[in-house]
C-alpha cells in the first residue's frame, strides 16, 4: 500500500513527523511526504496559479513545496510521484478542525485534494494546540489506517474523513464516535494595529466559540474524550431547497425577461 502524507503546518512540524513515523511502521506500507515549506494554516483548497512552485528534499527524505497544502497534494498526484497512491493522509494538525473550521482548514484542504482525484483521504487533527500527547494521537491514526486497510476500504471508492483526537494519554482516549460537524459563532472582531509607517494593519480575529456543540457533533464527542470521525463531501448544493429555488428562478426569469 502506498500512502501520501501532507499537512498545513509545514514539513518540519512535529505532527507530520509523528504521523510519518507511525504510518511507516505498518508492515507493507510505502510512505511519501510532500508538505508545505512553511505554515499554511487556513489556506483551505487554495492552489497557486500565478507563481512558480519549487520542490526540495529535506535531510530526512521529506519533500517540501513553496506552496499551499493543496498545491503539495496536487503536484504530487499529477506528476511528482510518478504513481497513484492508495491513500492520502493530512496532519496531524496542531489544533482542532471541527465544525466551520473545515471550510478554512488547510489540513482538510490537502486531504480533500486527494479525494477530488478519486483517492480515499483522511485529515487528522489534535483538538488542542501544543502537541501534548502527540504520540498517542499518532498511534490512534496508525491503528485506524491499519484497520481501514484490513477491511479493504483503502483503494476502493474514494471517501473523505475528518478526524479530531483529544490531547489525552493513549489509555484515556475514548472510543471512535461518528459525528456530524458542529457550528461556531462568528469569528472574533478583526484586530487593528498601526505599522511603523503609520498605516493601519488588520489581523484576522480568533475563531468563534462553539455554537452547536450538542450531542452528535464533533465538539461534543471530543469534549467527552472521544475521537471524532466525520465523513465529508464536496457537493455544496443546497439539495433541501432546490424546489424553492426552482420556483424562485422561474419568477426571476419571467421578471428579467420583461425588464
Amino acid at each position: 500500500m502506498k500512502i501520501l502524507i501532507s499537512n498545513d503546518d509545514g514539513f518540519q512540524a512535529p505532527g507530520i513527523v509523528a504521523l510519518h513515523q507511525a504510518i511507516a511502521a505498518i508492515e507493507g506500507v510505502e510512505v511519501e511526504v510532500v508538505a508545505p515549506e512553511h505554515n499554511n494554516s487556513a489556506k483551505s483548497n487554495a492552489l497557486t496559479l500565478h507563481a512558480p512552485l519549487y520542490v526540495h528534499r529535506a535531510a530526512n527524505g521529506f519533500r517540501y513545496v513553496n506552496g499551499t497544502p493543496a498545491d503539495c497534494v496536487h503536484i504530487a498526484l499529477t506528476g511528482l510521484l510518478g504513481y497513484r497512491p492508495d491513500l492520502v493522509l493530512s496532519g496531524i494538525n496542531n489544533g482542532a478542525n471541527m465544525g466551520d473550521d473545515t471550510v478554512y482548514s488547510g489540513t482538510v484542504g490537502a486531504a480533500m485534494e486527494g479525494f477530488l482525484f478519486g483517492i480515499p483521504a483522511i485529515a487528522f487533527s489534535q483538538v488542542e494546540r501544543g502537541w501534548e500527547h502527540l504520540e498517542a494521537a499518532a498511534q490512534k491514526a496508525r491503528a485506524m489506517v491499519a484497520q481501514l486497510r484490513q477491511q479493504q476500504l483503502v483503494g476502493a471508492a474514494p471517501w473523505l474523513l475528518n478526524v479530531n483526537i483529544p490531547n489525552l494519554p493513549l489509555d484515556a482516549l475514548g472510543a471512535l464516535k461518528l459525528c456530524r460537524l458542529g457550528r461556531r459563532h462568528a469569528a472574533e472582531p478583526v484586530i487593528t494595529q498601526t505599522s511603523p509607517r503609520g498605516e493601519t494593519m488588520y489581523w484576522i480575529g480568533s475563531a468563534g466559540a462553539a455554537k452547536d456543540e450538542s450531542e452528535g457533533t464533533d465538539f461534543h464527542a471530543t469534549a467527552q474524550g472521544h475521537i471524532a470521525i466525520t465523513p465529508l463531501k464536496v457537493d455544496l448544493t443546497d439539495h433541501q431547497h432546490l424546489g424553492y429555488w426552482g420556483q424562485t428562478a422561474a419568477r426571476l426569469q419571467t421578471a428579467m425577461g420583461q425588464a
